[in-house]
């Protein structure tokens, strides 16, 4: 196994570089094989990842199982994490973080992963029906019955941090975050800083955009980025223009697109831990090897530039989804109608 930087999480000591392992089992129209999952997965550990990001979601299930089969043999060798509230019912996506929903998703998720400890559970998003004390407090009790090691939580704002923070300490915040994607920059960030909580960056290359995996529109079938508005028609032409300045810097420095997207989130703090996902080897290698990029005062002053106030077109999320997310927005944020 490799040694790569390490970055603190709550009580553990984790590559600064983890995997988010969404993308061999979703949202990207056909996932890989499982072999060429389980390849993957047991290549991260070997390069020394220790870091590895599931939910109960993800395939419906089909991540977890997964993860079980490809790496928990291994199991010394990495955090697990996984998350609840988003999870399956009555065959179809949901949201419930009522605490006897969470105890049955955590329940669900430790026998698909086949052991009886999850390092880090998150609520995936918070459910506004019910108080974060009461979502939170279920995982206390799943914590003091050993079930989990630490709480984390997803896409929630400063003030509902510091509400759950108050109920117990949480030790990881995870929303989306690359230098095209800003909104923790309004609070969430510095809030995680101050109060000892890592912060956890997923869709740190933009989904695809600044890995030059995204030229256009014509998505596979079941592809997430479908339904997002900044991904489509001319939107997605606009922002794949500001793109071109973004790879042109990466080309005059040597480095991979994704690759500049990552040094810029480890620039960002040392609470920060991105967690790229991919489906392909050679990219999960270029990936770890962004750990030891580091990026000059200019370059990162050209990021900024390219990537200034409403320079990106288009809603994050359609509406339904930005529904079930709390992270504040940009000012003048740009939203999909109902």
């Amino acid at each position: 196994m490799t040694d790569l930087p390490t970055r603190p999480l709550g009580p553990f000591s984790v590559s600064a570089i983890g995997l988010g392992c969404m993308n061999l089992s979703h949202a990207y129209g056909v996932p890989p094989s499982e072999e060429d999952g389980a390849a993957l997965l047991n290549r991260a550990l070997d390069l020394g990842v220790t870091l590895l990001d599931t939910a109960a979601l993800y395939g419906f299930g089909k991540n977890e199982r997964l993860i079980a089969r490809s790496v928990m043999h291994r199991r010394a060798e990495f955090t697990l994490a996984s998350k609840c509230v988003l999870d399956v019912y009555d065959g179809k996506r949901g949201l419930d973080g009522s605490p006897e929903a969470i105890a049955r998703t955590l329940d669900g998720s430790l026998e698909r992963l086949n052991t009886n400890h999850i390092d880090l559970l998150y609520l995936h998003r918070l459910d506004r029906r019910v108080p974060i004390e009461d979502s939170v407090g279920a995982l206390v009790r799943a914590k003091e019955a050993g079930k989990i090691g630490a709480i984390g939580l997803s896409e929630m704002s400063a003030a509902t941090i510091e509400r759950a923070h108050a109920i117990h300490p949480i030790a990881a915040v995870q929303s989306e975050y690359s230098p095209a994607v800003r909104n923790p920059e309004v609070a969430v960030l510095e809030t995680c800083r101050r109060l000892g909580i890592a912060f956890v960056a997923f869709s740190p290359v933009a989904r695809g955009l600044l890995a030059g995996a995204v030229r256009g529109d014509d998505y596979t079938e079941h592809d997430l980025r479908l339904t997002m508005p900044r991904f489509m028609g001319d939107r997605l032409r606009h922002n794949l223009a500001v793109v071109d300045r973004f790879d042109a810097l990466a080309a005059r420095l040597g480095i991979a697109p994704a690759q500049l997207s990552l040094a810029w989130l480890l620039s960002r703090g040392d609470h920060v831990v991105p967690i790229p996902g991919t489906r392909r080897i050679a990219h999960l290698e270029e990936n770890v090897a962004a750990a030891s990029i580091s990026l000059d005062e200019a370059a990162l002053g050209e990021i900024e530039e390219i990537f200034a106030p409403g320079a990106i077109s288009g809603a994050r999320y359609p509406a339904g989804a930005q529904a079930q997310i709390d992270t504040e927005l940009l000012p003048d944020e740009e939203l999909e109608a109902a």
